[in-house]
């Protein structure tokens, strides 16, 4: 047993070193002049300083990072971003006739899921429903409008969608819905828009011509859904049953990378979260929760710019772009700190005694530096360590690895001078903002604990004693917790324990569980006839959705 581990020990040493004989490296340091104006100054890679707060770079990330997901739009319902996309030949496509077997010639719906379309397919047991899908015969460019953008909710569930048709918010008008697909077919005809994305239980789309770009696949004659009332609930079992399916069908597409069957165009994206394009909205956020924020109180002005952003979007060609995939640029950001911050905030979340703090310090610590080793610097090291933890703390020394870390992801972009349209300079700063902040924390956390002489790397002469150490870690359980809020990232929305076989995740989701819209529902789905089996939707779970654990099996309930 022994020579067999001691010949296997030596072939991966034999291995390891053809490796790196085969590797011949580019070189040894990056030339001073790949960093970039600022960020060729070290002075300005202060572990000290935090991102300003009326900053919105984190917000651009995530609103970007999370389009067309189901969760995180369903989260935060009240959308601020509007993207230009296509939909690719093949796509199928789904309605439910409600008025019998009759194909709709102009604007109506369709749904990305039939358990979804299935709702609209009506007719009565002796005749059954009619049910068309179709498919998408050539690119279809359309508008995708982010947030729960197809809750007729007056709380700003429809703002950016208004500003595009009427180039003002028509509370009033929230459940206007021929109106407001009338009038934006109309604004997006003289582009070439033909279908309007939007999110409800699923994904949604405004067809403004079913015979452009669409042929017919299957137009069937189908058995009755026999859907009810909610007046029923929860005696009517078919009924619920189907909800809780079509809640199950958006789950498919809840999380990364959400809705496929629709491709985004990330480089003609317009966001109300970018200070430049709409400085007016700056003031109106001070002070406000992310789910407090509104498009309501933009200015004229600022509403003519989005306006002439879309345009430029959506006539330029293709190729002008700079072929910059930034929803991968920006999920690499997310895999890359987003599980082992969660697990840093665990460990640091223990009740520890004195015993074994020492033990679990270096474990957070050893974590810490993996998160930071491709940065880690060799020359990066400080001249002593055991100061005390505010002793030394601005830590000048790790300022490199600070900055190697934050400008890993986007350096090549800058460096290169791709030419970048202008929501294209509003992504890369969103990133750099983002990750320039979380290296900041990461970084400063290292330090500290280096310093301290917790670091498996950097043994100190004198191990610290336990109240250091519990001050070190009350620290950098601060550092992580302002940091993972700030982020404020979806994929670490979750049910805590995890769901079991019987059980579905589940946030509130429109328009199971809301008051309908004041002044009648002309368009009105078929489970809002009762206001009284509903909560208000501007109080608790409901205005901030908390995740928890829902049967999907019977008996059903929320």
């Amino acid at each position: 047993m022994y020579s067999a581990r001691k010949a296997a020990a030596v072939w991966l040493f034999l291995t390891f070193q053809r490796v790196l004989t085969a590797q011949t490296p580019l070189s040894s340091h990056a030339p001073l002049s790949f960093y970039q104006g600022v960020e060729n100054d070290l002075g300005r890679w202060d572990l000290g300083e935090a991102p300003a707060v009326n900053a919105t770079g984190h917000l651009v990330f995530e609103t970007a990072n999370s389009l067309l997901q189901h969760w995180a739009n369903t989260r935060y319902r009240i959308g601020h971003t509007i993207v230009p996309g296509t939909i690719p030949v093949g796509t199928l496509l789904y309605h439910g006739a409600l008025t019998g077997p009759h194909l709709p010639t102009a604007l109506d719906w369709v749904s990305v899921e039939p358990d979804h379309s299935l709702i609209f397919c009506r007719g009565s047991i002796e005749t059954g429903c009619w049910h068309l899908t179709l498919t998408v015969t050539r690119p279809m460019k359309v508008l995708y409008f982010d947030g729960n953008s197809a809750a007729n909710l007056p709380e700003g569930t429809l703002d950016t969608q208004d500003l595009v048709a009427w180039s003002e918010m028509k509370p009033d008008w929230v459940n206007h819905e021929k109106q407001r697909i009338m009038d934006l077919c109309k604004w997006g005809q003289k582009y070439g828009v033909n279908g309007f994305v939007r999110m409800e239980e699923n994904f949604e789309i405004m067809i403004c011509d079913f015979a452009s770009h669409m042929e017919v696949a299957s137009f069937l004659n189908l058995e009755s859904t026999r859907i009810g009332s909610p007046l029923n609930w929860p005696e009517d079992l078919n009924t619920v049953h189907h909800v809780y399916e079509i809640m199950h069908s958006a789950s498919w597409h809840g999380n990364y990378p959400g809705e496929t069957r629709i491709v985004l165009d990330y480089s003609g994206l317009v966001s109300f979260y970018d200070t430049a394009l709409v400085p007016s909205l700056v003031p109106r956020r001070v002070g406000l929760e992310r789910w407090d924020h509104r498009v309501g109180g933009i200015s004229s002005g600022d509403i003519e710019r989005v306006h002439d952003r879309l345009a430029q979007a959506l006539v330029r060609p293709p190729v002008t772009t700079s072929g910059i995939d930034w929803k991968t640029v920006l999920r690499v950001v997310v895999d890359r700190y987003a599980s082992r911050l969660e697990m840093m905030q665990y460990l640091l979340n223990m009740t520890l005694d004195d015993r074994s703090i020492f033990d679990h310090a270096q474990q957070v610590q050893r974590r810490l530096r993996t998160v930071l080793l491709p940065y880690t610097l060799f020359a990066a090291r400080p001249s002593n360590t055991n100061t005390s933890v505010t002793g030394n703390a601005t830590n000048s020394w790790a300022a490199p690895v600070f900055r190697e870390c934050a400008t890993s992801h986007t350096a090549s972009i800058v460096a290169h001078g791709a030419t970048l349209m202008p929501s294209e300079h509003l992504l890369l700063q969103a990133v750099r903002e983002t990750t320039r902040e979380i290296c900041r924390v990461v970084t400063k956390m290292w330090a500290s604990g280096l310093i301290v002489g917790v670091d498996p790397f950097y043994p100190p002469e004198q191990f610290p004693v336990a109240d250091q150490i519990h001050t070190l870690m009350s620290e950098w359980n601060e550092d992580v917790t302002r940091l993972i809020s700030w982020l404020d990232w979806s994929v670490w929305v979750k049910c805590r324990p995890a769901c079991d076989i019987e059980e579905m995740c589940y946030l509130p989701t429109w328009p199971f569980g809301f008051f309908p819209p004041p002044g009648g529902a002309d368009d009105a789905p078929p489970f809002q006839d009762s206001a009284s089996l509903w909560p208000d939707p501007n109080k608790g779970e409901w205005k901030r959705p908390q995740p928890k654990c829902i049967r999907r099996l019977e008996p059903y309930g929320f």
